[in-house]
């Protein structure tokens, strides 16, 4: 499979730093040289996470995976080398050369396509909302009270009869493969070409940077399903995206940004002025949703319809936000079932105000638990206090856990001595347990890897250390170490696999070690970050190598002397067993010269 040069690579690589890349995602504190944080990777709850800047590569001493800036953007935003090179390019703003004829790029030339296909559709969608066909589209709209410039700004349309969407696309020059690609047409059973979306009102989804990736299309009258989103596909993810993020950051979002469930919460919002928010496209919030958020705003303002479904949703995403250490706050709406009711009904600086006085997450959680309890009632009060306490314990600040006491004890007319108490018991409970509980044992990538061939710690440490060396692409090490060692002295099977490749690459005169990463399997690259991190404390590099190909070949010398021995039982010839004599006498005065 073809791809971008090795030049280009690595000019987009040095352009993006690892340590600004994985900051959008991971929030990470300086230790010493490197960066630590939580491995988005794996639940955690002590950070394991190690970036370094000096050699621009992360690694997780807790599950093993690591890599450089590429094999990071992949693996977290789930897409291929090619997509990782585009994305940091863009961002670095790069000038890619167009890909040759491969796999690659006949990929992106149909990402490419759809994209056309979409902004097409989305164009004739809206036009067709202003047609006499539209009538009922044109009604519901006029209800809704949206302005003609809302209807632009989102670019809000109406899709009309049987197969009307697809013959327009064909008389566009667009081919059967990337018209279905787009899931804006279905072919049915007959192999007749239908639309997917007939007689609704349309709303375009449009990724950060403006481009249409797919399409939500509301029913004008009481038939089911209300809403048809398009599928997922070679440009559309709905986990990835927010619905209107593209036109809110026309606006300054830093501050405060509010999630919503619906296209109409946000259309209607952003109407009225209200341009910081955004809505996650119908499903649960997911963890790279997430990201956009932190990377967007400082404070989130979660507000979900007040119905079952909605306070289900609320608690999904304040899970996710919170361990990803977000600042959230719970929007409190009372009189409407949304954002967009309420909105209509009160006016937006009625709303306003409420987003201004949005609860905390422990606020929302003790509210919550009141719910469901008359505290009128000794027993429910009893419980009440106690799952309070529950609550605050896991509060890692004491300053936190003491004005959330102060609040609650004011509020609900308990004695904060009673809370305290109850805390304070919690919170040494919970330290006894994890000081009596047996230590989870980190199991490191080399540890897990090396069952395939198994090999004592000793030696597997000193192949580390020799990769350490040659890690840092040092030619002169190289010529050293591959007088005196060859690719198959190296007895760990995935150091093997590397050291092959190493060498490879050094005969080739290319010792630049983030252009051999990129070709290397996730398993030698978990191998690799992880020797990298590792400080093997060598003071002198040269003196090192040397007392490593010292104990290499008092190895090989000490096995061929145990050969030898047993060689010595069997033998039966005496100018062979000569022979051996004379070997093993040689091999005993070498040892002995072997410090």
């Amino acid at each position: 499979m073809a791809r971008y040069s090795d030049e280009i690579i690595e000019e987009v690589r040095q352009n993006s730093d690892i340590v600004d890349i994985v900051s959008q995602y991971v929030q990470l504190k300086r230790s010493g040289r490197n960066y630590f944080g939580l491995c988005p990777f794996h639940n955690e709850k002590s950070p394991s996470f190690s970036v370094s800047p000096d050699k621009q590569i992360f690694h997780c001493f807790g599950c093993g995976v690591g890599g450089n800036v590429f094999t990071f953007l992949m693996k977290i935003e789930g897409i291929s080398f090619v997509e990782a090179v585009q994305t940091l390019a863009e961002r670095a703003n790069i000038q890619l050369p167009e890909l040759s004829n491969n796999q690659d790029s006949t990929k992106e030339e149909l990402k490419a396509k759809v994209y056309k296909v979409n902004e097409f559709a989305a164009e004739f969608y809206h036009q067709n909302l202003y047609k006499p066909q539209a009538k009922m589209a044109q009604e519901y709209v006029k209800k809704r009270k949206l302005s003609n410039e809302t209807l632009k700004s989102f670019k809000i349309g109406f899709s009309g009869k049987f197969d009307e969407l697809y013959n327009e696309l064909k008389k566009q020059g667009f081919e059967e493969r990337e018209i279905l690609e787009s899931g804006l047409v279905n072919k049915n059973e007959n192999g007749k070409y239908i639309d997917r979306y007939r007689n609704r009102l349309m709303f375009p989804i449009c990724d950060v940077r403006g481009k249409v990736i797919a399409f939500g299309g509301r029913v004008l009258d009481d038939s089911k399903p209300k809403y048809i989103n398009s599928p997922e596909n070679v440009v559309y993810s709905k986990g990835r995206h927010l619905f209107g993020l593209n036109v809110a950051k026309k606006y300054d979002i830093k501050k405060r940004l509010l999630i919503v469930e619906g296209y109409m919460d946000v259309i209607s919002l952003h109407q009225r002025g209200i341009h910081n928010v955004v809505a996650s496209l119908g499903t649960a919030l997911t963890q790279q949703q997430g990201y956009l958020l932190r990377n967007n705003t400082e404070q989130i303002i979660l507000s979900y319809d007040s119905d079952e479904a909605g306070q289900a949703a609320k608690v999904r995403a304040m899970e996710i936000l919170m361990n990803m250490g977000c600042d959230i706050r719970v929007l409190q709406m009372e009189g409407a079932k949304d954002p967009d009711e309420y909105v209509i009904k009160y006016g937006n600086a009625r709303f306003t105000n409420l987003v201004d006085k949005a609860i905390s997450v422990i606020e929302f959680k003790v509210k919550i638990l009141k719910q469901n309890l008359n505290l009128e009632n000794v027993n429910d009060k009893i419980k009440f206090l106690n799952e309070t306490a529950k609550i605050i314990s896991k509060i890692e600040s004491s300053i936190e856990r003491e004005i959330y006491i102060e609040k609650i004890a004011k509020e609900y007319d308990i004695s904060k001595e009673a809370i305290y108490a109850e805390v304070n018991k919690l919170i040494y409970s919970n330290l006894n347990n994890e000081k009596n509980a047996p230590k989870p044992k980190i199991v490191h990538a080399e540890k897990t890897e090396t069952k395939k061939r198994k090999i004592s710690d000793a030696l597997l440490k000193r192949e580390n250390t020799i990769l350490s060396i040659l890690l840092t692409g040092n030619q002169n090490y190289y010529s050293i170490i591959k007088q005196n060692l060859s690719q198959d002295d190296f007895k760990d099977e995935i150091n093997n696999k590397i050291a092959k490749k190493l060498y490879e690459e050094f005969e080739k005169g290319n010792s630049n070690i983030n252009s051999i990463l990129n070709n290397l399997t996730d398993e030698e690259q978990n191998r690799i970050t992880e020797i990298m991190a590792i400080d093997y404390e060598i003071q002198d590099i040269e003196k090192a190598i040397d007392d490593l190909m010292q104990g290499y070949q008092k190895d090989k010398l000490t096995d061929r002397k145990y050969e030898i021995l047993e060689l010595l039982e069997e033998t039966k010839e005496p100018e062979e067993k000569k022979k051996l004599e004379k070997e093993l006498n040689d091999i005993i005065i070498s040892l002995a010269k072997i410090k």
